[in-house]
């Protein structure tokens, strides 16, 4: 018997690896920051070499780390998973596994005024109909193009067959199999805007319409089942490969929300509601997400809901490396204390533009309400505030469009111990939120479809019954001051509203 399954957790500004035990429990873990490249107001870069580097050396770290030898690796780790930062968007030769270019990351806009073309076109509505998406900047397909159109012979060598396209977890499955598998799964798929939801399929119609040859595009799988294995000389021995979801699918996995009407939060560099919808994919009719939250192997896929909020642990970033008011991400819940409240200062952090419900591109990051008597500490309050605030928007036009009311929030991710925070959420959204023992859901999720895949884990009901909570966070707020809170966030956000467009 195997003791471990190792998760790779390839995040938008750092990579982490994790070993978890066959109870859920992370024994051990390492990470690694990487550099973000900015080259343009707009503009967010990664270095491929920079993911798949930090990658390979955390995992290598917590293997060692373990005392796990070389040639102990097959016997004491069932299997690897990777859970990713999705849309990020890679081209590289298949020849050589070059890159042709930097990662372009979800956060970049430079594709919006793509966007706005397909929006006046009207194809934006085929794209809705087909992908569960709406057409902005965010995902991956017009980053395609965009590599296409821009870096010098890249759409002969595409319509050659010489390139290959993938989002994070395609690269990192090249790298580890020694570029034997030009895969993805469902979940990353769907993200895409190239991906047909309803059909399972490229789409042949998205497809011309971006003039993306079909010979770029990996294979899709299910997100639980073997692929392969890595290449030997990486970890010592060959580890089979069996579990991949994008990194906010892993998490509603690893929350074990099965059932339709389940909804998590993650809060990582952005926020991410997910509603598990069941077998019907749910069309919004509110400016939410339709799509994939995972496929086991062998059964039918399962969708959900998805509001996006581009920043929110970025946001606490910004007061940490922007404005320097604190000197590690930690310290905002100490100074936010120092105030009851933030008095009327309202924080909107749409450095990149603003996601679900709004989908506005040209939004920027407004900071109101501000008078001699504001500090530091009320505008770290009103940072988490807006944090909770932007969720609450996502949360009330999900329960407009599954027509469920949500009963509780299930909530991870690094700011989910962030006690302020979550009860600063509890309070604007009238419901309890829940806060698991395992916060590291997102790596878990992806462990747990590796686990299922090679018998780790007998079945989902084995999963449930590991879920517990650490701590739930009541409401405490009154319906007057929630109401007030709520209706200057909103008087907030429309002056942030077109900001970059005149």
């Amino acid at each position: 018997m195997t003791n471990y399954i190792l998760s790779l957790d390839q995040g938008t500004t750092s990579s982490r690896a994790i070993l978890f035990d066959a109870a859920g429990k992370p024994i051990r873990s390492a990470q690694e920051e990487f550099t973000q490249h900015f080259p343009k107001p707009g503009w967010v870069e990664h270095d491929p070499m920079d993911i798949w580097r930090t990658q390979r050396d955390t995992a290598r770290a917590v293997i060692e780390g373990q005392g796990i030898s070389t040639a102990e690796v097959a016997n004491e780790i069932a299997a690897i998973s990777i859970t990713n930062q999705r849309e990020t968007t890679l081209i590289w030769e298949r020849g050589t596994g070059e890159p042709i270019y930097n990662a372009i990351v979800w956060q970049c806009r430079r594709t919006a005024p793509m966007c706005d073309q397909i929006r006046a076109a009207g194809f934006d509505a085929a794209i809705r109909a087909k992908t569960g998406l709406v057409t902005d900047a965010y995902f991956s397909g017009t980053k395609v193009a965009w590599l296409l159109d821009h870096v010098p012979g890249a759409r002969a060598s595409a319509e050659a067959g010489e390139l290959a396209f993938g989002t994070v977890d395609t690269w990192l499955l090249w790298k580890l199999s020694g570029g034997a598998l030009h895969i993805t799964d469902v979940t990353n798929a769907s993200r895409t805007m190239l991906y047909n939801i309803y059909e399972g399929d490229w789409d042949d119609e998205i497809l011309a319409y971006f003039n993306i040859p079909r010979s770029l595009l990996p294979e899709v799988k299910p997100s639980s089942m073997v692929y392969g294995e890595t290449v030997a000389h990486i970890f010592g021995e060959p580890i089979p490969l069996a579990g991949v979801a994008g990194d906010q699918q892993a998490a509603t996995f690893g929350q074990v929300c099965l059932s339709p009407g389940m909804a998590k939060n993650t809060y990582g560099t952005g926020s991410f509601l997910l509603m598990n919808t069941g077998t019907a994919g749910v069309p919004s009719e509110n400016g939410l997400l339709t799509t994939i939250a995972w496929q086991l192997e062998n059964q039918p896929l399962i969708y959900a809901l998805e509001g996006s909020v581009f920043v929110a642990g970025a946001a606490v970033q910004w007061l940490r490396d922007g404005l320097q008011i604190i000197d590690s991400a930690p310290e905002v819940e100490t100074l936010a204390r120092r105030v009851d409240d933030a008095e009327g200062v309202y924080m909107v952090p749409a450095f990149v533009g603003l996601g679900a419900p709004h989908w506005d591109a040209y939004a920027r990051g407004t900071l109101v309400g501000m008078t001699r008597g504001t500090t530091r500490a009320h505008i770290a309050r009103a940072t988490l505030n807006a944090i909770a605030l932007q969720s609450k928007d996502v949360l009330d036009v999900m329960a407009r469009d599954s027509g469920i009311a949500l009963s509780a929030l299930r909530v991870d991710g690094g700011a989910a111990a962030n006690d302020l925070l979550m009860q600063i959420q509890a309070d604007v959204l009238g419901v309890p939120v829940q806060r698991p023992a395992v916060t590291e859901t997102t790596a878990l999720g992806s462990a747990y479809l590796a686990g299922l895949a090679v018998g780790f884990w007998p079945d989902t009901a084995t999963l449930a019954e590991q879920w517990s909570i650490e701590r739930t966070f009541e409401p405490q707020m009154s319906d007057a001051a929630r109401d007030d809170l709520v209706a200057g966030w909103q008087r907030a956000v429309e002056r942030a509203k077109g900001w970059a467009n005149g």
